[in-house]
């Protein structure tokens, strides 16, 4: 079924001084708007999409899309499912924004990674090693949470797990403001990241 051009929760300035207005407005309504734009011109091309939620189709890994459009399934799917996620889990500090995990998620991250601090150099490390373009993520697969990085657009959906937070890591998301900074840009993400709503996500995960 056609995916949904989603708003950007706030106005694209109230994510300064870490993420630059002229970003958050080119990434979400130049890249963001062309992978919705893209997988929703091929559900028109490919029957055996009809009706199929994107989720359904990137947790089968495409498989029930026909080969020859299998690239653009994966990337322009992929990529609207996550930037989908990334604007819902980022918040201005005045909305909730930044602080740490909360509820069954810090219990979570504490259990795994003997803390936030730890979580946090794992998750960067994810970002900063992940060469090219791509995403780290937070993951929840089964009862238990990781962190792992995939490249290009591909969705965590993909290998069987559920993303709680990700960060976008192509150089689209930061360079403007960050240029080849990207350990720069991975430190304000934390600024960012509505732990409330990475929460709800955790709970609701399979």
């Amino acid at each position: 079924m056609p995916i949904e051009f989603k708003p950007l929760p706030y106005p694209p300035e109230a994510y300064e001084p870490h993420f630059d207005k002229q970003t958050m407005e080119i990434h979400h309504g130049k890249h963001y708007k062309t992978y919705v734009d893209t997988y929703n011109t091929l559900l028109t091309k490919v029957p055996a999409l009809e009706g199929k939620p994107l989720h359904e189709v990137l947790e089968g890994n495409c498989a029930m899309v026909p080969d020859d459009s299998k690239t653009v399934a994966r990337n322009h799917g992929g990529g609207a499912h996550n930037h989908a996620l990334f604007w819902e889990i980022l918040a201005p500090s005045a909305k909730g924004g930044g602080g740490e995990p909360v509820g069954n998620l810090k219990a979570a991250i504490d259990k795994t990674f003997g803390g936030f601090t730890a979580f946090k150099e794992k998750f960067e490390t994810a970002a900063k090693t992940r060469f090219g373009s791509g995403w780290a993520w937070l993951i929840k697969k089964g009862d238990k949470v990781d962190v792992i990085s995939t490249a290009n657009q591909d969705s965590p959906l993909m290998e069987g797990a559920f993303p709680v937070i990700g960060l976008d890591v192509w150089e689209h998301a930061y360079y403007l403001k960050y240029q080849n900074k990207r350990p720069d840009y991975i430190t304000a993400f934390w600024n960012l990241v509505n732990w409330q709503v990475a929460e709800d996500r955790f709970n609701r995960a399979k």
